[in-house]
């Protein structure tokens, strides 16, 4: 999954020209096709049904930067069948320090870690090995406070893929700016969308734009803001985990129909809603936590939403799940 650049000139001046000529000799012998966010070899002879479990991927952290799969896949195969092997790297022609190889059983994972951990690539040159956190969300800080959801959406959709949810806060670190954290259906995806992101594709106002997985600390805190009541109107950037409710909200039923409609078309299966209210404000607002199941969509959708009854006789279950059926035809690419 990356591509050779052509022309010798197209690599920085850094790399090894002995370390370059034996990669394109290895790739021409092995025929494997290296494309540019790392390398994903053909799925192992025989190998039948979905990708591998959990458990099965190892992180490979301080790599030299010059050293790349024509030394690497062979080591890593020596513990075991690799899957996939996905060596990160920058447009220059070196690796970006740190790979993923995802082997077909979880014991060689295991043996990978044990065996390879520590592992000296060069003299003097120990390697990480571990256990793949497979973290799938990810910060974008410092974003203008004019940036609408709407509009990161819109861009993420066309510099990144797999994206499932945004939800936009104000910055805990930066006055007079927003943060962003992105949602994403793998590991992978997140990572490559984190490369793109940090390469200069990130198109939005804002004098410091950061990008960083979201760590469990952070994650902790903007919970506990979450937990705030909203004030007498949604305002924007406010921190929810689903759009806005539209000043005149359809009908519930419409907006399932058009989710089940949806959902069939793409071969996925009924939608499965769970909805439950956590919290009552004296202003009227519900906070309901919801988790909408879909049998052939990877993850499931899940959060938090405020909603508040219209006055017309719905329940404050019904205007969640209007809310939430919103926001889930969006992320399938559809919208009302």
């Amino acid at each position: 999954t990356r591509t050779i650049p052509s022309h010798p000139q197209v690599w920085t001046n850094s790399i090894n020209q002995a370390n370059k000529m034996a990669l394109l000799a290895w790739e021409k012998e092995t025929g494997i096709e290296l494309c540019h966010q790392g390398i994903t070899p053909p799925v192992p002879a025989g190998w039948v049904g979905g990708p591998p479990p959990a458990g099965t991927e190892v992180y490979i952290g301080k790599l030299p930067q010059d050293m790349y799969e024509d030394v690497l896949i062979p080591l890593f195969q020596s513990v075991g069948k690799l899957y996939e092997f996905r060596l990160m790297m920058t447009f220059s022609g070196l690796n970006r320090g740190f790979a993923y190889a995802r082997y077909c059983t979880q014991r060689s994972a295991r043996d990978a870690i044990a065996t390879l951990n520590h592992f000296q690539v060069r003299q003097g040159w120990p390697i990480v090995v571990c256990r793949s956190t497979q973290k799938r969300e990810l910060i974008v800080d410092g974003l203008a406070t004019s940036v609408s959801q709407r509009e990161l959406e819109a861009m993420l959709q066309q510099v990144t893929e797999g994206v499932l949810s945004v939800t936009l806060h104000a910055s805990p670190c930066q006055r007079q700016a927003k943060l962003a954290v992105l949602k994403y259906s793998s590991h992978q995806a997140a990572a490559l969308a984190k490369k793109a992101l940090m390469e200069g594709n990130l198109r939005l106002r804002g004098s410091r734009v950061r990008v960083d997985w979201l760590h469990r600390d952070l994650k902790q805190k903007l919970q506990l803001w979450e937990e705030r009541p909203p004030p007498s109107q949604v305002q924007e950037g406010k921190s929810l985990a689903v759009p806005k409710p539209l000043a005149s909200p359809p009908v519930l039923q419409d907006v399932l129909d058009r989710l089940n409609t949806l959902c069939w078309r793409q071969h996925l299966g009924t939608p499965l809603f769970l909805t439950k209210c956590v919290q009552v404000n004296p202003n009227g607002w519900l906070r309901f936590w919801y988790q909408v199941v879909i049998p052939g969509y990877p993850v499931p959708f899940s959060g938090f939403t405020w909603v508040q009854q219209d006055g017309q006789g719905r329940s404050g279950d019904d205007e969640a799940k209007v809310t939430v059926a919103q926001h889930v035809l969006h992320v399938l690419g559809e919208s009302l």
